[in-house]
């Protein structure tokens, strides 16, 4: 194992929710961790809670020059100065992908990929397994409600649960017993290129899963699928596994799923949305295919929390529902905004929504002028650049123009603040993938 060989490992981009799972993994095991992030955030102060050092200002001298290994994040910008100066200094190097292809190497590993889904697929898969006699360790893109952390930790399983990240082709290093694909919509364009490449992508994906291994895929995926036992689910139409006796209960969805052998019956997830239907089927129908009980599948999946920021239910009251979710792609947008007007069909939804990268406002812009128009009142904040520099022409402005609302801003958060003191919807989404999530505390102070 790799721990046995470690001693002192630096990480570039600790912060990452990736990133951080790994470093508690290394940290976990004995090893001096420590790291580098440009932001001090909720997650980077629990690591320094658990004994992790970390800096965020990007000083070479901070580097450990007696480091058995620096991972980094793909990312991090390549004129980063510690960055330079690590490589200057030959220290051993790995990508984040790179680290897990060989800590999932020992394990039978079930990653879940997709455009969208895939962070609730595998954190309830992981829930499911880990609760049950299989057990297992997992590496999440989120933080479970369940456990707080984005880590579990099993060293007696053999089963490793890991979702499986497309950009950068990251999940291309991964050589799971099991896969599952929840989604392919377009996106990452700045990477792919193109739908089909990132298509194409995907299929490369499939065909690293192990020859006697298992694909489990959603119904409708246009993918070449290489040789493999392969397994299709679908919550609309027939497929291997498949939901039946679906009843929508007090804002929560009942269902029995159908498997190639038997039913599972008696399933009530307290998470709202058709979309979480399918993504307990996924997680459900993965962990039956991995020899998990039915009895187990339905306690586990009942008991499941979910995931933070993703429908997120952080104020719920008659007069009052507050929810932070991740969206951050069209698709995503629409199947939140989707089950709020399923779930409220009576009430005003107010929406704020940071855009996520330049290159995907401006890919797909009219799509995402579509979504937001589902809300009765849009706040726009300015577009999280990440690692991109501006592009002339691609704006927040922009998809505020083009989206046809009557009612729409656009705000610095400071001014959403003071907004949201001034104007008390009956229901708030706080939406996107950036750093809009520094805002929940404070909102929640306002209406709390």
């Amino acid at each position: 194992m790799i721990t046995q060989r470690l001693n002192k490992v630096y990480f570039l981009g600790i912060g990452g929710i990736g990133m951080s799972s790994l470093a508690r993994y290394l940290n976990t095991a004995g090893i001096e961790v420590s790291g580098y992030d440009k932001t001090q955030t909720v997650l980077t102060k629990t690591l320094v809670d658990e004994g992790i050092a970390i800096h965020y200002q990007d000083s070479p001298e901070n580097i450990p020059t007696d480091a058995d290994l620096v991972v980094y994040t793909p990312a991090i910008p390549s004129d980063l100065k510690e960055y330079i100066r690590i490589k200057e200094l030959g220290l051993p190097l790995l990508k984040r992908s790179e680290l897990l292809e060989i800590i999932s190497s020992d394990h039978r590993t079930l990653a879940v990929a997709g455009t969208h889904g895939k962070t609730t697929v595998s954190t309830m898969l992981a829930h499911i397994m880990y609760q049950s006699k299989a057990g297992c360790t997992a590496f999440l893109g989120g933080i479970s409600k369940n456990y707080n952390s984005n880590l579990l930790l099993n060293n007696k399983s053999e089963f490793m649960v890991t979702e499986a990240d497309e950009f950068d082709r990251s999940f291309l290093k991964l050589h799971p017993t099991l896969a599952i694909i929840t989604s392919a919509d377009a996106d990452h364009l700045d990477i792919y290129g193109s739908h089909k490449e990132l298509l194409d992508s995907f299929a490369q994906f499939a065909s690293k899963v192990k020859e006697d291994g298992i694909l489990l895929i959603k119904s409708g995926l246009k993918l070449k699928l290489p040789e493999r036992r392969t397994y299709y689910y679908s919550i609309t139409g027939n497929a291997d596994f498949s939901i039946k006796d679906l009843k929508l209960v007090d804002g929560f969805y009942n269902f029995t799923i159908q498997t190639p052998q038997e039913e599972i019956r008696g399933l009530k997830p307290e998470l709202p949305g058709l979309f979480n239907v399918e993504n307990a089927l996924a997680a459900a129908s993965a962990a039956w295919l991995s020899g998990v009980s039915t009895e187990e599948i339905v306690q586990s999946v009942n008991n499941f929390k979910g995931v933070r920021r993703r429908f997120d239910r952080i104020i719920n009251r008659p007069d009052f529902l507050y929810i932070d979710d991740y969206a951050h792609h069209p698709e995503e947008l629409r199947a939140c905004l989707t089950a709020v007007r399923k779930l409220y069909p009576l009430k005003k939804i107010t929406g704020i929504f940071q855009p996520h990268l330049y290159t995907r406002t401006r890919d797909f812009a009219t799509e995402f002028a579509e979504s937001l128009s589902m809300l009765d009142t849009l706040i726009l904040l300015d577009i999280y650049p990440a690692r991109e520099l501006p592009i002339e022409g691609v704006s927040s402005k922009m998809l505020l123009d083009i989206t046809p609302l009557n009612n729409k801003l656009l705000l610095s958060k400071k001014e959403v603040l003071e907004y949201l003191h001034n104007n008390k919807p009956e229901i708030l989404l706080t939406l996107g993938a950036g750093d809009i999530d520094q805002l929940v505390p404070e909102i929640e102070k306002i209406f709390t």
